[in-house]
């Protein structure tokens, strides 16, 4: 059997009581929880069960959509070193939306390291093609200013792609962080930014808050298939690097974080973005009042 119609087969039966549909194609899910965790390998296979288990991705890509997958493409790493999204997390992703019935799937970010070596050592370049996305590099004239309205940023340069995208899926790593302590699913929508992005370091945890109410992800798929526990964001040394076999997917990037932070054993409400998201109405941070589904593959 497939391992497509083996899940099919799977989650039909263990999750029919969970996920009913209501009306016709892009209606409403009911009695689904807030965050799936699962863990197991093969990467791809976590996320296609973490996304089925959440109502599939027909929940959140309706047919005809214009979406944007935003992985942490920024240093020239290669996979084993953590410093990116996976990039079987990503093929995945890619594969799923046009599952769905996209028109069109983008994939992109703003490296810190030359794009054109971190598209390539990443896996992300060709993992995506593969599936038949649009990769797209970085350029200056492809970033509109526009009004963000936060309490730090008023006003900022952000990537045309995303502004006119139908849905826009985040696909962060979980990383240790030198200055934001760590980076997941918030602190990667940086990388939609353009200008000079040091100015938000300033007020850091603030600006990441802006950035978050501004730009609501419609899913987010939290890659700690490998997770970089010191030395990050750019990592470098294998010794660094934590085999957890983790995907975290949900629709609220405060949960997901919150529950990533839990991978290195920090309380969520010590990570000054996400609790300051979270004060902010952007979403919960207390794990305790959220339904969280946990298996293993």
């Amino acid at each position: 059997m497939k391992r497509r119609d083996f899940l099919k087969t799977a989650f039909g039966c263990t999750f029919a009581f969970l996920f009913q549909r209501t009306g016709s194609f892009g209606t409403e899910y009911s009695s689904y929880p807030d965050l799936v965790v699962v863990t197991g390998h093969p990467p791809a296979t976590l996320v296609e069960s973490a996304v089925s288990a959440l109502g599939g991705m027909k929940r959140f890509v309706s047919r005809g959509d214009i979406v944007v997958v935003k992985p942490n493409i920024g240093w020239d790493r290669p996979p084993e070193m953590a410093a990116n999204t996976n990039p079987e997390v990503v093929g995945e992703v890619v594969r799923l939306c046009y599952e769905a019935g996209a028109k069109l799937v983008k994939v992109l970010d703003r490296s810190v390291n030359d794009p054109r070596r971190c598209y390539v050592q990443s896996g992300i370049e060709k993992a995506a093609s593969f599936n038949g996305a649009k990769v797209i590099y970085p350029d200056d004239r492809k970033f509109k200013k526009v009004e963000i309205k936060g309490e730090v940023l008023k006003s900022w340069e952000i990537w045309t792609e995303v502004l006119e995208a139908d849905k826009i899926i985040n696909v962060p790593i979980a990383k240790h962080h030198s200055l934001a302590r760590l980076t997941m699913s918030i602190k990667n929508l940086m990388g939609v930014m353009g200008g000079f992005r040091g100015l938000i370091h300033q007020r850091l945890d603030d600006s990441l808050a802006d950035l978050a109410a501004f730009l609501r992800p419609t899913l987010t798929v939290l890659d700690a298939v490998r997770v970089l526990v010191r030395g990050g964001p750019q990592g470098g040394d294998i010794k660094d690097v934590v085999q957890k076999d983790t995907i975290i997917v949900g629709t609220d990037q405060v949960s997901v974080d919150a529950y990533g932070a839990t991978l290195f054993g920090i309380r969520p409400q010590d990570i000054g973005h996400i609790k300051r998201a979270a004060e902010r109405g952007i979403g919960r941070l207390d794990l305790d009042k959220i339904k969280v589904r946990k298996f293993s593959l």
